[in-house]
């Protein structure tokens, strides 16, 4: 009788809150084409009060690399732990399953180690706006349970600008679309999110939750409240422009260039980074909605949160606009890693880090045994300790875009590498045989000279071609 009134005691409480003994929730936040313009970052335009209170409950992330500046590449790569060349998927066209029918992905690891995982939005790559709503290329294996949330951004196309006719997604389009957030597919999604932690308390509250969150914002195509952007008013916006000479010294094969871009007026510019702008504090609203809810639900002191984007994003710099290049701007990208009561909240790094270094991070983080195979590096010492080095390069490759608008490299297959360290990055397009590029950003941040020729750096390119070298080998 003894033992069945505290099997009892013991459901009710289970029911009511999470167990004290239980291993920490991840409340994993993955957003699509997010650049490092963030205030948490000190951009001195963007509202993103949210963001910026998740980085004083964590540690920021200064020099945070993807390992392929193109969404399914770099999903696929974060998402196993591995590199690019080691997943086989290159392009927005490919499954690692192909190549890694038995890969344990990161979610699959939670799942297998007493979780219960769940996706809403973005997570593995579909494509945007038009694959909105659905699955996509997904990997069933590694959720219980899936949201697909589809918002009034969705069914807006007829009234999208864009810059090519019928086009949202691989190119600039935007629109100001008087509605409330909350109908929106983040707004949605943030919804069903947090519809997912009270059910799944309520109903096993004993059991850690792995939740993931893929936020389509800020990717084209930037449709957001009014509201929005009305916080960016025209006037205060300063377009990126291209300097005179920028592009002299640059190799064609690194120019992903594409259609109508390089004729943007100013007016033009300004508009389309007022709804990028909009589009971010349109989600970084709903981070702040999940995180409300943490709190709400007394589960934040028990819940590791991480923070990132699949990749970088241009708004003209070298004339560039997007992403798929091997640029800083491209291959950077904002990281936010939170623990409970972590006493290094508030803090930044500059510890070189890339993506696939995550898996490894939360499996540790949580508890979890060490996973195979992952060629990613767990990131706890710098958590432990921000100011810790960490690696020696971070490594970025990419197939040549330039082909589109290039005749001179049109039908040629071009695979760049890249690699980032404190102060250089050192990038060879075909081997070397489509050109190389040296950027000191110690004295010049915006990658305006090209020092791969200059003899003054022939001992730095021969030792940065032997660190792309051992960072290739690495990730093969």
């Amino acid at each position: 009788m003894i033992r069945f009134v505290f099997a009892c005691v013991l459901a009710g409480f289970a029911s009511s809150a999470p167990l004290a003994w239980a291993k920490p929730n991840v409340l994993f936040i993955v957003v699509d084409d997010l650049n490092n313009d963030l205030g948490c970052y000190g951009h001195p335009l963007v509202r993103s009060p949210n963001i910026d209170r998740l980085a004083r409950r964590g540690v920021r992330f200064d020099r945070a690399y993807c390992q392929y500046p193109v969404c399914n590449p770099s999903r696929s790569s974060f998402m196993t732990g591995k590199y690019p060349d080691q997943t086989g998927v290159l392009s927005n066209g490919g499954n690692f399953r192909q190549r890694l029918p038995n890969a344990v992905t990161l979610a699959q690891h939670f799942k297998n180690n007493g979780y219960f995982v769940a996706r809403v939005g973005k997570i593995f790559h579909y494509g945007v706006p038009m694959q909105i709503g659905t699955s996509g290329v997904d990997d069933p294996a590694s959720w219980h349970k899936v949201v697909n949330p589809r918002g009034i951004d969705r069914e807006v196309h007829d009234k999208i600008h864009t810059l090519e006719k019928g086009q949202f997604g691989g190119t600039l389009s935007w629109l100001k679309l008087d509605s409330k957030a909350e109908d929106h597919t983040d707004g949605k999604g943030a919804t069903a999110a947090i519809q997912l932690m009270e059910d799944h308390l309520r109903e096993k509250g004993d059991q850690p939750f792995f939740l993931a969150v893929g936020f389509y914002r800020p990717h084209t195509p930037y449709v957001a409240p009014t509201r929005f952007f009305d916080l960016y008013p025209l006037e205060k916006i300063q377009p990126v422009l291209e300097k005179e000479g920028d592009r002299d010294d640059i190799p064609v094969a690194a120019l992903a260039d594409r259609p109508k871009q390089r004729e943007l007026t100013i007016a033009q510019r300004k508009e389309i980074i007022q709804a990028y702008y909009a589009s971010i504090s349109l989600m970084d609203e709903q981070v702040g909605r999940l995180l409300d809810a943490l709190d709400r639900l007394k589960i934040a002191d028990r819940t590791v949160i991480v923070f990132f984007s699949d990749h970088g994003y241009h708004l003209g710099h070298h004339g560039l606009w997007q992403k798929g290049d091997l640029f800083e701007g491209s291959a950077r990208v904002p990281l936010i890693i939170a623990e409970p009561k972590s006493p290094h909240a508030g803090q930044a790094t500059e510890a070189i880090t890339e993506l696939v270094d995550i898996y490894p991070t939360l499996a540790e983080l949580c508890g979890l045994p060490k996973p195979k195979d992952v060629a990613g590096t767990s990131l706890v010492p710098i958590l432990k300790n921000p100011r810790r080095k960490g690696k020696e390069a971070a490594l970025t490759e990419a197939w040549s875009r330039a082909g589109r608008m290039h005749p001179e490299v049109r039908g040629k297959k071009i695979l760049g590498y890249s690699i980032r360290t404190p102060r250089f990055r050192y990038t060879e397009w075909g081997d070397g045989k489509f050109g190389i590029e040296l950027y000191d950003y110690q004295t010049d941040p915006q990658e305006f000279t090209n020092l791969a020729k200059d003899p003054r750096y022939t001992e730095t390119v021969k030792k940065m071609k032997k660190l792309l070298q051992a960072a290739r080998q690495r990730a093969s």
